[in-house]
């Protein structure tokens, strides 16, 4: 599942970027908009890596992959395909930290992870949520492609999502 871009290097988040997942897990933006995964050491981090990102990596081929600029090897955020429970089509996510955010680079990884979704995992449709609020996903998620569907629930969180999607084009 490792792909590169024009500037970024993308791969499947390992061990080896546990001090970062922490760091990107506590944002102020990560936790108003994505929620408080309760990260608050490299253990944790390590913890989330095996019990959330790898077992999924490992059953579907695709997970949370790490972005880094491949000229200066700086990791700068997540992008990738998840499943999630109360959806029915894989989900695709990303985040930054907040100094490489409106730089294109969200739209430039994204793009490529849904291209990869659809042509290597044959995925007929993929799925964003986001919240009401958050007004920077929604712009990028419509600038990817996807178009709003409806407003949903997912189980253990009543918050209100709105649910956006894309078909694979035969």
């Amino acid at each position: 599942m490792r792909y590169e871009t024009e500037r970024l290097l993308v791969r499947p988040t390992s061990f080896d970027d546990a001090s970062f997942i922490l760091q990107l897990m506590n944002t102020p933006k990560w936790l108003a908009n994505i929620g408080d995964r309760k990260v608050r050491t490299e253990a944790d981090a390590k913890q989330y890596i095996t019990e959330k990102m790898l077992p999924q990596l490992n059953s579907h081929g695709y997970s949370n992959c790490t972005i880094i600029i491949k000229t200066s090897q700086q990791k700068i955020g997540t992008c990738g395909l998840y499943h999630r429970d109360g959806l029915d089509h894989a989900d695709i996510g990303f985040a930054l930290l907040p100094e490489f955010e409106g730089k294109g680079f969200a739209f430039e990884a994204a793009s490529q992870m849904i291209k990869l979704g659809f042509d290597k995992y044959r995925l007929p449709q993929i799925s964003a949520i986001t919240t009401k609020e958050n007004l920077a996903s929604q712009k990028l998620i419509l600038a990817l492609g996807l178009h709003f569907d409806k407003i949903i629930n997912i189980p253990n969180d009543p918050e209100d999502l709105l649910l956006y999607h894309i078909f694979n084009k035969p």
